[in-house]
């Protein structure tokens, strides 16, 4: 189950990507994060209200663990973003997307010991998305070691950041998701609020792609949450961070962006190594 839920998460934040890639043609990125965090604050807040969660939330370590994996996911799509508009997509993305390998190094080296064939799977997974996200370092733009220190930022934050939620959600994965989730909404609300002259209005008829977008963030986190509780996180975090093929899928599918035949075949590389994961 944990494997189905690591899964889950791929696909819904490959499409949550799709979705804030595609908004953010009108909105600046910090205009589409701040929004679409606040949202999916509010919507968890009534969630766990509602469920009674929020009443019986347990004491414990989770605190840290969850500001720590909000405040560096904020800063890692900080870093993705500024990369990706100075850098070569192709080059950026793939290096970003490696940010699976941290907690995969540091649970192995913490104790964790994955089957071989989740090992093998695990390998294929890393080298299937990178091929998918379509590395094309000879078209790279003169000038790329800042985009290049940018992007690997942002792959160690984001794999800080998955650690972190998966620690937070062995005590609690409800105050896990509600600390990341406010904890972001501070760092990205103030960057917007501070540029918000430079940034076009945000009218009424953005507010729902910027609700979905947030749901499905929010959807995929908790689902991360209760998979990286119950499996270990070495295996977990790399079914997870998978979400890179399922973005540009999408772009195939609604943008008519074309894949070379590097990107499809790491794309069934992609699909082979999260089916060892899970069997393993």
């Amino acid at each position: 189950m944990s494997a189905v839920l690591a899964l889950l998460a791929s696909v819904l934040w490959g499409t949550s990507d799709f979705l804030g890639g595609s908004v953010s043609r009108r909105l600046r990125a910090v205009q589409v994060l701040a929004v679409s965090q606040v949202l999916s604050a509010l919507v968890l807040l009534v969630v766990l209200a509602a469920s009674g969660h929020l009443a019986h939330v347990p004491d414990g370590n989770w605190i840290g663990w969850s500001v720590l994996a909000g405040v560096t996911w904020a800063a890692a799509m900080g870093a993705l973003y500024t990369a990706l508009a100075i850098g070569t997509m192709g080059v950026v993305a793939p290096i970003a997307s490696c940010g699976m390998l941290v907690p995969f190094v540091i649970s192995v080296a913490g104790g964790e010991r994955p089957a071989t064939l989740q090992v093998l799977g695990a390998a294929l997974a890393i080298l299937g998305v990178v091929a998918t996200a379509g590395p094309d370092v000879t078209a790279a733009k003169k000038g790329q070691g800042r985009a290049i220190t940018l992007a690997l930022l942002a792959a160690v934050l984001f794999g800080v950041e998955i650690y972190a939620l998966a620690r937070g959600s062995e005590v609690s994965v409800p105050g896990s998701l509600l600390g990341m989730r406010l904890s972001s909404v501070v760092v990205v609300l103030g960057v917007a609020l501070a540029k918000r002259r430079q940034s076009p209005p945000v009218v009424r008829g953005d507010l729902p792609p910027l609700l979905g977008l947030g749901v499905l963030d929010l959807a995929a986190t908790a689902a991360y949450a209760v998979a990286s509780s119950s499996g270990l996180v070495s295996v977990v975090a790399v079914l997870a961070s998978l979400y890179p093929a399922v973005t540009l899928l999408l772009a195939r599918r609604f943008h008519g962006e074309r894949l070379s035949g590097v990107q499809s075949g790491g794309v069934v590389v992609v699909l082979v190594g999260a089916a060892f994961c899970a069997l393993g």
